[in-house]
């Protein structure tokens, strides 16, 4: 870990690890006590992601959490009493008690898209999300999040592919924390790393430590200033381990107790608070200080969580469908004069370039103007008849036969050099 946040940015990421760590905790509590209707899902060990990645947002950007990504949520200002009551399901949750898990968002105040079950779905939608700010002229960026496993689906590259595309400020975190579910990514992924895949899109990617909130803030940062800068969108790969199985459900008893142990040393807020101290930018006094506030904190919180009531029976038929302009109040925030981007300033004339299209030869020196088919067609016409006619008859004197002779030998000759 390097010095070079301020005191406050330093203290403030130890504060949102300790605190998503806590509320985790007192959930594992509740749902024991049988308060928690739903599934609950741990990211223990990967802390640092969360926090370190949505603390290099700026207020006005979006971001989508999956369901372990509740430090994220907290660094982005939800309070700890709407995650308790969202997964105890209770009236003054902020799905007013329709779902058991963390299936919530703030789309006016916060900026935060909903979760989405079908993992890698947010990719495109988060996509979606900054052309849009981008269009409004918000200057935005997003982020959202993709486990090893989900990284495998088909809707991850087909996101992937449509936000370089279209050079989408958005930013995409993979937490390769090491197992997807029961399966390792060994058996999943051919790949050391899996930030090569964005190679295939022709955009940035970075990897670092994920249990190292320094080095995953930092680079977040520069990630999150390099795609409001235009320069599209970038993947970060974070390598961790979760040390809690899918669900509460799961033990997790495939993975090799010596892997287990190796992470349990790598705890990312042991490792931060050892650095603090080294720094001086904590004491003793200091850590009981945050002790006592998350403490105090997460008491109100859950009791307020606790004495929410159940939502009443007659409640489950409202909601369902949207009738009329009270289904939301959303509406565009526009930051750039709209005459920018409708007609006429934003018409323009139906024809485009494509490089090294139609005529065989290189990309560097052809050109196809699509939109002017006849003219592109006259062009190539012309560019063929002058390629025949400097090559004169040495060209036209070569049989097929010869031709086809040594196209053979040098098939053979290059499939050798393969072998």
């Amino acid at each position: 870990m390097k010095k070079e946040l301020t005191r406050q940015q330093y203290l403030d990421l130890y504060y949102y690890m300790r605190l998503n760590r806590a509320v985790e905790d007192t959930m594992v509590k509740l749902f024991r006590q049988n308060k928690i209707v739903g599934g609950l899902y741990s990211s223990l060990g990967q802390e640092a992601i969360s926090v370190g990645t949505a603390y290099a947002l700026e207020k006005k950007d979006w971001l989508a959490p999956m369901i372990r990504n509740i430090g994220a949520l907290l660094v982005k200002g939800v309070p700890p009493r709407d995650v308790f009551m969202q997964h105890m399901a209770k009236y003054d949750s902020p799905t007013k008690g329709k779902d058991g898990t963390s299936h919530f968002g703030d789309l006016e105040k916060l900026h935060i898209v909903s979760p989405i079950s079908m993992l890698g779905d947010l990719i495109p939608v988060m996509t979606g999300v900054a052309m849009a700010g981008r269009y409004l002229g918000q200057n935005i960026v997003t982020m959202t999040w993709i486990g090893d496993g989900g990284s495998s689906t088909g809707v991850f590259h087909e996101g992937l592919n449509f936000a370089a595309t279209q050079k989408a400020p958005f930013v995409l975190i993979l937490e390769n924390n090491l197992w997807a579910y029961s399966t390792p990514v060994k058996r999943q992924v051919p790949l050391e790393n899996l930030a090569d895949r964005a190679k295939a899109y022709g955009i940035s990617s970075y990897i670092v430590d994920g249990n190292d909130v320094v080095a995953v803030y930092s680079t977040a940062r520069e990630a999150v200033e390099r795609a409001r800068a235009g320069e599209g969108p970038i993947l970060i790969e974070a390598k961790s381990f979760r040390r809690l199985g899918h669900a509460q459900h799961d033990p997790a008893e495939y993975v090799p107790k010596e892997m287990r142990a190796y992470w349990e040393g790598r705890d990312p807020i042991a490792l931060y608070e050892k650095f603090l101290m080294g720094e001086r930018l904590l004491d003793t006094k200091g850590k009981k200080d945050v002790d006592e506030k998350i403490e105090t904190l997460l008491a109100a919180e859950r009791e307020f969580a606790e004495n929410s009531p159940m939502p009443p029976p007659e409640f489950a038929e409202t909601g369902v469908y949207c009738t009329g302009d009270e289904c939301h109040k959303i509406r565009p925030k526009w930051e750039r004069p709209i005459s920018e981007v409708t007609p006429p300033k934003s018409s323009v004339k139906p024809v485009w370039t494509v490089e090294g299209f139609g005529s065989g030869k290189s990309a560097a020196s052809t050109a196809i103007h699509f939109g002017d088919t006849k003219a592109a067609l006259e062009t190539e016409t012309s560019d063929t008849d002058a390629t025949t006619k400097t090559n004169g008859s040495k060209r036209a004197a070569k049989s097929p036969a010869k031709n086809s002779a040594k196209a053979g030998a040098a098939s053979r000759a290059t499939r050798k050099v393969k072998r």
